[in-house]
C-alpha cells in the first residue's frame, strides 16, 4: 500500500512538472512573437520615415541668412493710396529657412507644392515645372538658391493655387528660367509665361533672377509685386503683365522685350489695371510700351531709362518723383482713354525727367486730356514737346524744351484746350497739386 502511495505521489509531481514546463514554453514563444513584431513594425516606421525625409530634404542645405528688409517709400496723397501695398513680408529680402524644405531639380520631374511653407530650390534641369496647388489661405515661397530651369513648352513655374506666392532669390546666386518653344495649354488656362500665376506674385531677394521666354515672361493674373532682387527679362511678348496691378518697391531690372514692358490690363475690366512705382533702377528696351497700365501710371520715386515707342502711358499718368531719362519714337508719356473709371490727364508735381524724342509725328508729352505740372525739372528735346487736348497748366518746376526753360506750355495741337500756359484756367479742383480721384481706393 506505502509502494502505490508513492507510486501516485510521483506521478503527480511529474504531471505537474510537465505541465508548467509547456507553459513556460509558450509564454517564452510568445514572447519572441511579439519581439519579432514589435521588431517588424519599427522597422517598417524607420523606413516610412527615412524614405519621407528623403523626399523633403534631397537638396543643399543652407544657413539662416541675417534678416534683410526694404523699405518702400510709399505715398498717401497720391492717386493711390499706397499706404498698405506692400506687407511686411513683402519686403523682407530673406526667409525664415527653420522649416524649409529642400528638393534639387531633377529632368522631367515635377515638383507639385499643395501647402504652405518655404520651399528651397537647387540645382539644375530640363523639362520641369514648380507646380503650386496650395489651400486658399496658403502663403508658399520659393526661395531659388542658384536653380537653372529650361522647359521648351510649359511654365518654370505655375501656380495653380495658393493665397500668395512668393520667388525669393538668395544672395551671390544666379537662377536662370527659360522657356524657349510655344506653350502648351492646360486645360482653358493659357500658361503664356516663364513664370505663370492665377494668385497674388511677390518676386524679392538679393540673388539675380534670368527669365528667358519664347512668349510673356512674367504672368499673374492678380497683383504682381517686386520689392528687391537683380531681375533680368527677355521676351518676345510682355515681360511683366499683371490683370490687377504691378507695384514695384524696390530691385534692380533689366528688360528687353519685343512687346511691353511692364503692362497692367484685364480685358474684362477696365477699372482696373494699374501700375505703381516708389524704386527701384530700370534699364528697359521695348519695342512697344515700356511702362503701360489701364487705369493709374503713378510713379514716386526710382530711376527709370527706357527706350521704347512709347515710354508711359496710361488713362492718369501721375509723376511725383523719381529720375527718368525717356526715349520715344511716338509719344514719350501718354495720357489716353483706356478706362473709363479715369479722368484722362498728366499730371506731373516732382521728379528729374527728360524726355528725348525721334523726328517725325512725335509727341515728348500728350496728354488726349488735361496736362498739368506742378513741380520738379521737366527736359523734352522735340519737335513737338507738349500735346494735350483738354487745360493746359504750368503751375510750377521748371521747364526746358531742347535746351531752353520755358514759362508757359504750347501746344501742338491745335485749338486744343483752353488755358495753355502758366496756370491756365479750368484745373481740376479736386486735384490741389496732389491727390486725385482714386486716392485711397487702390491699397492692397
Amino acid at each position: 500500500m506505502k509502494k502505490m502511495i508513492v507510486v501516485l505521489l510521483t506521478l503527480l509531481m511529474i504531471t505537474a512538472a510537465l505541465t508548467a514546463c509547456g507553459k513556460a514554453q509558450d509564454q517564452s514563444a510568445g514572447s519572441n512573437a511579439s519581439a519579432d513584431t514589435s521588431a517588424k513594425t519599427a522597422e517598417t516606421t524607420a523606413a516610412a520615415s527615412a524614405t519621407q525625409t528623403a523626399a523633403s530634404s534631397t537638396g543643399t542645405k543652407l544657413s539662416q541668412p541675417n534678416e534683410v528688409v526694404t523699405t518702400a517709400n510709399v505715398t498717401s496723397n497720391g492717386a493711390i493710396n499706397a499706404t498698405e501695398l506692400f506687407s511686411d513680408r513683402d519686403l523682407k529680402q530673406t526667409a525664415d529657412l527653420t522649416d524649409a524644405v529642400y528638393y534639387d531639380l531633377s529632368d522631367n520631374s515635377n515638383i507639385t507644392i499643395t501647402k504652405e511653407g518655404v520651399y528651397v530650390i537647387s540645382g539644375s534641369a530640363s523639362n520641369v515645372s514648380i507646380i503650386i496647388e496650395a489651400g486658399d489661405n496658403d502663403k508658399v515661397q520659393l526661395v531659388f538658391n542658384g536653380a537653372t530651369i529650361s522647359n521648351s513648352s510649359a511654365p518654370a513655374v505655375y501656380v495653380k493655387n495658393a493665397d500668395k506666392v512668393f520667388v525669393t532669390t538668395v544672395e551671390g546666386t544666379t537662377t536662370e528660367l527659360t522657356v524657349s518653344g510655344t506653350f502648351t495649354a492646360d486645360g482653358e488656362t493659357n500658361t503664356d509665361a516663364v513664370i505663370f500665376s492665377k494668385d497674388d506674385l511677390v518676386l524679392n531677394g538679393l540673388g539675380t533672377l534670368t527669365v528667358n521666354s519664347s512668349d510673356n515672361g512674367i504672368s499673374g493674373k492678380d497683383d504682381i509685386k517686386i520689392t528687391g532682387g537683380t531681375i533680368n527679362i527677355t521676351s518676345t511678348a510682355d515681360a511683366i503683365e499683371a490683370n490687377e496691378s504691378i507695384a514695384i518697391a524696390d530691385g534692380t531690372i533689366t528688360i528687353k522685350t519685343s512687346k511691353d514692358a511692364l503692362h497692367a490690363e484685364n480685358d474684362e475690366d477696365d477699372s482696373t489695371g494699374y501700375i505703381y512705382i516708389c524704386g527701384g533702377t530700370f534699364n528697359i528696351s521695348a519695342a512697344s510700351d515700356a511702362i503701360q497700365a489701364t487705369t493709374i501710371a503713378q510713379i514716386d520715386g526710382g530711376n527709370i531709362t527706357a527706350s521704347a515707342v512709347e515710354a508711359i502711358e496710361a488713362t492718369y499718368v501721375q509723376l511725383n518723383g523719381g529720375t527718368y531719362n525717356l526715349t520715344a519714337s511716338d509719344d514719350g508719356i501718354n495720357a489716353t482713354s483706356k478706362s473709363k473709371s479715369q479722368s484722362v490727364k498728366i499730371e506731373i508735381n516732382g521728379g528729374d525727367i527728360t524726355v528725348n524724342m525721334g523726328q517725325g509725328d512725335t509727341d515728348g508729352i500728350d496728354s488726349n486730356g488735361d496736362l498739368i505740372i506742378n513741380g520738379g525739372t521737366v527736359n523734352v528735346n522735340a519737335q513737338s514737346p507738349f500735346d494735350y487736348d483738354g487745360q493746359g497748366q504750368l503751375n510750377g518746376g521748371t521747364v526746358y524744351v531742347n535746351g531752353s526753360q520755358v514759362t508757359e506750355l504750347t501746344n501742338q495741337m491745335m485749338g486744343g484746350g483752353m488755358g495753355g500756359g502758366r496756370g491756365g484756367m479750368g484745373g481740376d479742383p479736386n486735384m490741389n497739386g496732389n491727390g486725385g480721384p482714386m486716392g485711397g481706393g487702390f491699397a492692397r
